[in-house]
């Protein structure tokens, strides 16, 4: 099974930019959005084949989800049952036979990390979902966790270390995720590779120079580690500030 996690940054500008094209060429079996930036009725996706299904925010042209699956779920969640955290169309939670899939778009700590204390509630509110999920079967859970976990995961750590995405904060947060038992597929299959980035700002020729951040995952429950076939990063696909993300099981 593929899987794709793209952060599209406002899908009707996507849509401008190929993200249909994208879309076929990737032919995945899941594909989910994050920050789709629209309310409902404003985008009419033609997915022959796909099962379609939208978190909207309450506030217009902010946050957002989106799901297409080819396989029909046994049941889909909105949110994460926490009314001040499922205002802003952040989770949507697909159950199937195996495994429940999650896709997340984490809040931003924001400038001076002005809301980082809601961000504190949220990762630990979040992960406490995930956990109770995972007591019924394993979980997947992908999409833009707005944290680059280790020095490695961007391009100028020094520079960056007391920003948002890079706090020590949230940076412990991702931690405590991992020690609950959930794998980073990308670091999994590649614990050592320098310079592969899903975010790059759109300032200072960013993406030009891949002064960029690793920001978008799938990790997964420790029961599907023996169903890891590959994880990948699409650096070559444009379209976002974000690039996609894949993972496949076997």
């Amino acid at each position: 099974m593929k899987f794709i996690s793209w952060n599209v940054n406002g899908i009707r500008a996507c849509l401008t930019k190929g993200f249909e094209e994208r879309f076929q060429e990737l032919d995945a079996d899941v594909f989910c959005l994050q920050e789709t930036k629209c309310q409902q009725g404003q985008v009419k996706l033609d997915l022959l084949g796909y099962h379609q299904y939208w978190n909207y925010a309450n506030r217009k042209g902010y946050s957002g989800t989106a799901v297409f699956t080819k396989q029909e779920p046994l049941s889909v969640l909105y949110g994460i049952g926490i009314e001040e955290h499922d205002k802003e169309g952040r989770v949507i939670t697909l159950e199937f036979e195996e495994f429940y899939f999650v896709t997340v778009y984490t809040p931003n700590s924001q400038s001076e990390l002005k809301r980082l204390s809601y961000r504190m509630d949220w990762e630990r509110d979040f992960l406490a979902y995930l956990l109770s999920l995972q007591e019924k079967k394993p979980v997947i859970c992908c999409g833009d966790f707005n944290v680059a976990h280790k020095e490695i995961d961007l391009k100028n750590p020094a520079s960056n270390r007391h920003n948002a995405g890079f706090s020590d904060e949230e940076r412990a947060c991702f931690t405590r995720v991992l020690e609950s038992g959930f794998i980073d597929t990308f670091r999994y299959f590649y614990p050592d590779a320098e310079g592969i980035y899903s975010w790059w700002s759109y300032r200072f020729r960013a993406r030009e120079k891949n002064a960029g951040w690793r920001i978008d995952y799938f990790i997964v429950s420790p029961d599907l580690e023996q169903r890891l076939e590959s994880a990948s990063i699409h650096t070559e696909i444009m379209g976002s500030d974000h690039c996609p993300v894949e993972l496949v099981l076997k």
